[in-house]
């Protein structure tokens, strides 16, 4: 994948639909519309839903239908603008240091040539920033990071500069595909969403869920498929903690295969449970209704 020579954003919805569907991923008329207008108006584009119903797929594919690179900035609590920008290479600069005190530089001298671009370590953002537009910003759970991480990133997707006190401002010279995922851990604040396109992602129909496991993984048996979309379905209006989403359908009908069964039953259901369910509350309601899961299904 070149990031020098990015491919050409596709021209209208269905073109980017198709683009997205070489790369195994299907996006409804809703999704990619939103992900269209966002490529178009140059604006981050925020993806609420369920875990795994496909938010982090979708920057992955935009990466790759647009020849970029995917710059990947992971929330956690207690990230911080060190962590998300930059940071020193303070070894080097130990080293640098002890280099130069043979040279007897003055405090001034010294202090100049440490803090330059040769030791500046660049975190996502500031890659991101100096990538030329030619990548895919991907700010994955921002839901986890606390507030004042959300609100410095306010000026950040605004005006996509920053200032570095010992260098000075850098500012993006063209703004990349930047998207942004929450998994509703907590509210949002407003000003971040009014920068922001908006889609919420919710867990897709049997029949839209069946698509998305051919075209992911079209060898398997259509017979198995269907079992195991319909006991998802069925397992998802379940009381569970953690609902399994598109990410554990895929898991399961993976490890059925391993295991080398074409058939989903109440012994192979309960041998691969662990690929779908990954709540110890969860697996015990689960398997005290299993003979009913596996049977509507």
């Amino acid at each position: 994948m070149s990031d020098t020579n990015p491919t050409p954003s596709p021209s209208s919805v269905p073109e980017l639909q198709e683009r997205l569907r070489a790369e195994g991923y299907l996006a409804g008329r809703g999704l990619a519309t939103a992900a269209f207008i966002g490529l178009r108006l140059g604006r981050p584009i925020l993806l609420e839903g369920e875990v795994g119903v496909g938010k982090t797929e979708l920057a992955k594919c935009l990466a790759e239908i647009h020849g970029r690179e995917l710059i990947r900035l992971q929330c956690y609590e207690g990230i911080d603008t060190q962590q998300a920008l930059y940071e020193w290479d303070y070894a080097r600069q130990m080293l640098h240091v002890r280099a130069l005190s043979a040279r007897e530089l003055n405090d001034s001298e010294t202090t100049a040539s440490l803090y330059g671009a040769d030791f500046l370590l660049e975190r996502p953002l500031l890659q991101a920033i100096r990538s030329g537009g030619n990548a895919v910003l991907l700010i994955d759970e921002i839901d986890r990071a606390d507030d004042e991480f959300e609100a410095f990133l306010l000026e950040l997707l605004s005006d996509f500069q920053i200032t570095i006190p010992e260098i000075g401002t850098v500012a993006a010279a063209e703004r990349p595909i930047v998207v942004l995922t929450s998994n509703r851990t907590r509210e949002l604040h407003d000003a971040l969403k009014r920068r922001c396109l908006y889609h919420w992602i919710g867990f897709p129909s049997i029949a839209e869920e069946l698509d998305i496991v051919r075209l992911r993984v079209p060898d398997v048996a259509d017979t198995l498929v269907e079992q195991v979309v319909n006991a998802v379905h069925q397992l998802r209006d379940m009381d569970l903690a953690k609902p399994p989403g598109i990410a554990e359908t895929l898991d399961w009908v993976d490890a059925l295969g391993v295991v080398g069964s074409d058939n989903l039953n109440i012994e192979t259901a309960a041998d691969t449970l662990g690929s779908v369910i990954k709540d110890r509350d969860d697996l015990e309601l689960v398997h005290a209704e299993l003979d009913r899961v596996v049977a509507d299904g």
